[in-house]
């Protein structure tokens, strides 16, 4: 349960500084520099997803951030091979995210409700390897209530409608969404995370929903960091996060 006025962490997906890495197959820019980077500018952990096509980070990368940053959240599809590598490098935080191999990038929450069986069996590998587990959702109160039962700790609530509203009625009616979602989480013991095309403009007004404890966010945090760097562009965020 979030302490009431207790600091909301950011996590910084470094994903992106990857994807222009693996563009020329190169050893720069190199995603655990960004990493540091990032620290060093106030991010409280860094996400990472390692995909099944690996086609931005790779197994090294993991490997390499596990002792380097203080909170490693690694985003997985669930499926056996991605959780086992899990279950060995024991990151803080294992995001259980879907994954289609034709997407730019992660479309929608994990239909936990339809996938039971399989979410359930990477959530029990994972606890068993004394990972916590979050389960990326979209705010739709039956997969919350899925994904407590399967024994995750925290829900990641994903803000991708919120983030592409045209209206201001559309962007309303999806803040009331995500605040429904995550009274509901917060309401059931769960840590409520949100994530997904957030940005310095659009994060000030979910920074206000109730319970909140983490965002996660990184193509816009990468795309300012290519004209300012890494450093000022998390501390930028960070400052549109505290004034809300």
């Amino acid at each position: 349960m979030n302490i009431p006025n207790s600091p909301i962490r950011l996590g910084v997906n470094i994903d992106h500084v990857a994807t222009v890495r693996q563009a020329r197959r190169a050893p720069e820019p190199d995603p655990v520099a960004a990493a540091v980077l990032a620290l060093l500018g106030g991010a409280d952990g860094i996400t990472v997803h390692l995909r099944e096509d690996r086609r931005h980070i790779q197994d090294r990368d993991v490997r390499v951030l596990r002792p380097v940053v203080p909170r490693l959240n690694l985003e997985l599809a669930a499926v056996d091979e991605i959780v086992g590598i899990a279950c060995e490098v024991q990151p803080h935080e294992a995001t259980l995210v879907p994954e289609k191999r034709q997407e730019l990038t992660t479309e929608g929450g994990l239909d936990v409700v339809g996938n039971e069986a399989a979410v359930g069996k990477a959530v029990e590998r994972l606890l068993a390897a004394g990972i916590e587990v979050s389960i990326f959702v979209d705010p739709d109160p039956r997969q919350i209530d899925v994904s407590q039962a399967l024994g995750a700790k925290a829900v990641e609530i994903q803000t991708a409608r919120y983030s592409e509203a045209k209206t201001a009625e559309a962007v309303e009616r999806e803040l009331d969404a995500l605040r429904t979602a995550a009274t509901h989480a917060r309401d059931r013991g769960l840590a409520v995370h949100l994530g997904h095309g957030l940005n310095y403009t659009n994060v000030r007004a979910v920074v206000r929903l109730p319970g909140v404890q983490e965002l996660n966010i990184g193509h816009s945090i990468v795309s300012r960091a290519v004209l300012v760097g890494m450093e000022r562009a998390v501390r930028e965020m960070k400052e549109a996060i505290r004034i809300g």
